[in-house]
């Protein structure tokens, strides 16, 4: 096994498609044509983290935060980004980051904390746009359904909690096989009416290339007339943040007390409490204050986030609570997420979880 064989598995479920244009996700040190020793899981990539790759004899660490995130313009060892690079490359230890590509899907980063919380009813607090295509192309009536099927088995055709959705309109199609061409109808040199069938599905971008392929090797035509076409809607599988609801309300102290409980947090900043029963929930994992106008609008009580700046509380204006949990506390279960996730499909070698504890962060 290699390690692009790890990250072929880990992008089947978190395609990089959809992580954010700052981002910066993937294979960041490496040869993806190495063959594995064994995966070292961790929250983040620090110099000690590569120490411990080496000393458990595995060249693969599979990081949630990229260790280069700006671009490098020397590796000299000055700071710790360098240092850790350095030491990665030296010893044949690959680095490969998801970050937002993990935050953008529903069972992401916040989906991992609502379940921790319990949520249920969930959706995605900011959708994103631009993530979902449809396809257009035409079939003989008589192999339409054959090249719907190879369509809905690549992954097209899923519309929310609906599968082997599509839209079919009969009717004529024209075409004049020319010198060279070996139609599978007609006869060259001669104008050909066939019954077609106008099939319209969607997908999610990630899945353009397996689509494609399951449509010229179904379709009977030797050139297969397709379209695809970008979509503006929003797609409610993936985007930042969770909203969901609590089983029952609870009073606003008594929810935060069992906030701190259950994710075991030193302290909470919070804004005033506004004297109101705690139902609805919005979460957004990481650094969450560019969303507080989005937690607001979807009408919960309480927003789960991190990395809120003194004057942005004041955004709450006693229409929701603000409950800064921490930064790494409210991605605190993302590696054990990753570990289970890699430990289901990788049997035959090591996947280990990182003990250091890479929070820089520390209550007194």
């Amino acid at each position: 096994m290699k390690i692009q064989n790890v990250i072929d598995l880990i992008e089947e479920k978190i395609p990089l498609n959809y992580a954010e244009d700052f981002d910066n996700v993937g294979l960041l040190a490496g040869n993806s044509d190495m063959p594995l020793k064994g995966i070292l899981i961790t929250h983040d990539t620090l110099e000690p983290v590569v120490d411990e790759a080496i000393e458990k004899n595995m060249n693969l660490i599979v990081s949630f935060h990229p260790i280069i995130f700006g671009g490098l313009k020397s590796l000299t060892g000055k700071n710790y980004v360098e240092r850790t690079i350095m030491k990665a490359i030296k010893h044949d230890v690959a680095i490969y980051a998801m970050h937002t590509a993990l935050d953008n899907q529903l069972f992401g980063v916040s989906g991992i904390l609502a379940d921790k919380l319990g949520l249920i009813n969930r959706r995605i607090l900011i959708p994103q746009s631009k993530t979902l295509r449809q396809l257009v192309t035409y079939a003989p009536v008589g192999d339409a359904e054959k090249v719907r099927e190879a369509l809905f088995k690549a992954g097209a055709g899923k519309i929310g909690k609906y599968e082997e959705c599509s839209f079919n309109v009969a009717g004529t199609g024209t075409f004049k096989p020319v010198a060279g061409a070996q139609p599978y109808v007609g006869k060259v040199g001669k104008r050909q009416y066939e019954k077609e069938e106008r099939i319209s599905v969607i997908f999610p971008k990630h899945l353009q290339t397996r689509i494609l392929k399951a449509l010229f090797k179904h379709h009977p035509y030797e050139e297969v007339a397709y379209e695809i076409i970008e979509l503006l809607n929003n797609n409610q599988e993936i985007g930042m943040g969770v909203v969901g609801e609590l089983p029952r309300s609870y009073d606003e102290t008594e929810y935060l007390l069992l906030l701190k409980e259950v994710l075991n947090l030193s302290c909470i900043r919070h804004t005033a409490l506004r004297g109101k029963p705690v139902k609805k929930i919005a979460i957004l994992g990481g650094s969450g204050s560019f969303a507080i106008e989005a937690a607001k609008a979807s009408g919960a009580d309480i927003y789960i986030t991190a990395d809120v700046k003194y004057h942005e509380f004041y955004k709450a204006e006693n229409q929701i609570i603000i409950a800064d949990i921490g930064h790494f506390e409210s991605e605190q279960f993302t590696k054990v997420f990753l570990f289970e996730q890699l430990t289901k499909k990788i049997r035959n070698f090591a996947v280990a979880l990182s003990k250091i504890n890479t929070n820089p962060i520390n209550y007194l």
